[in-house]
């Protein structure tokens, strides 16, 4: 089978010799169409976020992270439970608090959306052993999840059915003061060593060659002192 279509000119329209097949044999041109792409999902960046004043909802609902090692002595009240923070010429605390941040949007069929915070923490605290009085480090850390809602009242509400720890909304959250109430809250009641590296020293007066100073004297012996010879048997 053979067809030749001259296409002409203008008007001329085209001169066609030959047998043509039926149009339904022919393919229809593909139109091009312009492909939509799919970007990945962008995340704010951490710059655009600062722990100091921490804007909540922003932050949950772009579902970014924040990251960070802040010093010691930046966290006051931990600072203040190191070894030798007693005294005022001590240097100020060494070692680092390393945290995570990540924010969490749930949306919810029905109900409004849940606002949700990811913190993770953790340091190396030395501190005073209560038995040696030398220092001991402690390690502390925090994984917590918590849940944000609009008010005080709203907290107040669902606190007692909730789980989870409550917080409230602020555009101005200080992340950093939430890191150092929950590591505070990890804070041994009494810290000590599992083995003291030095021997303990011993009590004023327990020593093995001296009796103590305030000892009482034995009641039996006291007894015995009494005694007279030839008494004995009733004689």
């Amino acid at each position: 089978m053979e067809a030749r279509i001259n296409a002409g000119q203008g008007d001329r329209g085209a001169e066609v010799e030959g047998n043509i097949p039926p149009l339904s044999w022919l393919r229809r041109p593909t139109l091009w169409r312009p492909t939509r792409l799919k970007l990945p999902h962008m995340q704010a960046r951490s710059s655009d976020f600062k722990p100091e004043r921490l804007d909540i909802l922003a932050f949950t609902r772009a579902g970014a992270s924040l990251a960070g090692s802040t010093p010691l002595s930046a966290f006051s009240r931990l600072a203040h439970s190191t070894h030798g923070a007693d005294h005022p010429e001590s240097p100020p605390p060494e070692g680092d608090v390393h945290w995570q941040a990540d924010g969490e949007w749930r949306e919810r069929v029905g109900s409004p959306p849940q606002v949700w915070l990811h913190l993770t923490a953790h340091t190396t605290l030395p501190m005073t052993c209560q038995r040696c009085l030398l220092a001991v480090d402690e390690a502390l850390e925090v994984d917590r999840w918590f849940r944000f809602v609009a008010s005080e009242s709203e907290a107040t509400e669902q606190d007692a059915e909730a789980d989870e720890d409550l917080l409230v909304q602020s555009r101005q959250f200080k992340l950093l003061e939430l890191i150092e109430d929950e590591l505070v809250l990890e804070l041994p009641l009494i810290a000590s060593h599992a083995v003291c590296p030095e021997p303990l020293p011993m009590q004023a007066g327990h020593d093995e060659d001296e009796t103590p100073a305030d000892a009482k004297p034995n009641p039996f012996a006291v007894l015995e002192s009494l005694k007279k010879p030839g008494r004995r048997n009733g004689h």
